[in-house]
């Protein structure tokens, strides 16, 4: 099949959870000998440099760019709240896009248009118009539960009312728009569930994010009472989690277990993380190779209050083998077993005794690790995950 991939931010470099996502469907589709074109946004907080990329790469997926300006700004902002608009989605509406799919549409031809976003939206009219081709929705999750948990999460009067406009302007605009796909491909069931529930009419049916098991780094020690969280801090669900995690659990944490020292790693980390002052705690920024940082450090946590969709770092964390130790919100989505092949911790206290236990039994920390890599292995390969999606695109 010809498939044309619409990405709203670079999927390529895989420097983050939602890049590495559209990008081993990339993967998946073109060794399952489809071929596949790649068109994506990028902007000040996700940069792209073609010149940059593999050769390689660039010839396989034809990838083009257009650069979007989605810096907040005050009076488009204020526009869109007056006029119950979704702000969200009108920073994404761009001209330079629409005329970069005209062009392309009108040049190939496409079975499939397969659009990364909700955000993408405003473009399906136009794709319709330039192609016949099968116009489908991969949901990374569902935007306005992201945006409803910050705002339930978030205690300043001023932000709470700006939050809980964005989260109502969004849902309302995902349960009106579902329907303008033929079909719609949540990565998890919870996801699929919800926008069936709230009217969606077209095929829609969870299909996970696929990993291919990054190699073993022997060369790499392990450093012991260590754990880490590693995210990118400009996605407001990470920043409000660590938040929380530093001021309200790790002072549990430290007294359960004095030995443990935590590392926090990811791109741009905000001043009051840079600046914190607590004992034993380390801010690494970006790393250079995420699987190294994970390797050389013992157990993960995931401390998220807010987000959807599915936490493609603890993905990566489990198939190596590492521990996790993450709130029921960090790991909804996951097929797991808590006390399996994850620990469960939604208070400062379970943080504590899950973390305690951790370092001070190995065993159990490793045949939680050994587990979580097997789970990933078996239902979370992007190849597997490739065929199951061209099934459906083969039946659209």
């Amino acid at each position: 099949m010809r498939i044309l991939q619409v990405c709203y931010k670079p999927p390529f470099p895989a420097t983050d959870g939602g890049a590495m996502g559209m990008n081993s469907l990339t993967t998946g589709l073109l060794n399952m000998g489809h071929q596949v074109k790649v068109v994506s946004f990028h902007s000040k907080k996700h940069p792209c440099n073609i010149d940059a990329l593999p050769q390689d790469y660039l010839e396989k997926t034809g990838f083009e760019t257009v650069f979007v300006d989605l810096d907040v700004k005050l009076f488009p902002a204020i526009e869109a709240m007056l006029c119950g608009e979704s702000y969200h989605v009108k920073r994404f509406i761009n001209q330079a896009m629409k005329d970069k799919l005209r062009d392309v549409l009108t040049r190939q031809k496409f079975d499939i248009i397969q659009m990364e976003s909700i955000f993408l939206t405003p473009y399906v009219p136009l794709v319709r118009k330039y192609s016949n081709a099968k116009v489908v929705l991969r949901s990374p999750n569902v935007e306005n539960k992201i945006w409803q948990r910050t705002y339930k999460a978030t205690n300043n009067p001023f932000k709470r009312f700006y939050l809980k406009h964005l989260y109502l302007t969004l849902e309302h605009y995902e349960r009106e728009r579902i329907n303008d796909y033929d079909a719609i491909f949540p990565v998890t069931a919870t996801d699929a569930e919800y926008f069936i529930q709230n009217g969606c009419r077209r095929l829609c049916k969870p299909i996970a994010v696929g990993i291919d098991t990054p190699e073993i780094l022997p060369d790499v020690l392990e450093e012991q009472n260590s754990i880490f969280h590693i995210g990118s801090m400009n996605w407001v669900p990470n920043e409000q989690g660590i938040k929380w995690f530093l001021k309200s659990c790790w002072k549990s944490v430290k007294a359960a277990s004095p030995q443990v020292k935590a590392y926090f790693a990811g791109r741009n980390m905000p001043d009051w993380l840079l600046n914190t002052h607590e004992k034993d705690v380390f801010v690494v920024g970006e790393v250079d190779d995420s699987i190294r940082f994970m390797t050389s450090k013992q157990i993960m946590v995931v401390p998220l209050l807010s987000g959807s969709g599915i936490r493609i770092k603890i993905i990566e964390a489990m198939s190596i083998g590492k521990t996790v130790i993450a709130t029921t919100i960090a790991a909804e989505g996951l097929m797991y077993e808590n006390g399996k092949n994850i620990i469960i911790a939604d208070t400062p206290q379970e943080f504590a005794i899950a973390v305690k236990r951790c370092l001070d039994d190995s065993s159990y920390a490793k045949e939680i690790g050994f587990q979580a890599a097997q789970l990933i292995a078996t239902r979370y390969n992007t190849d597997e995950i490739a065929k199951e999606i061209s099934a459906y695109y083969e039946q659209l």
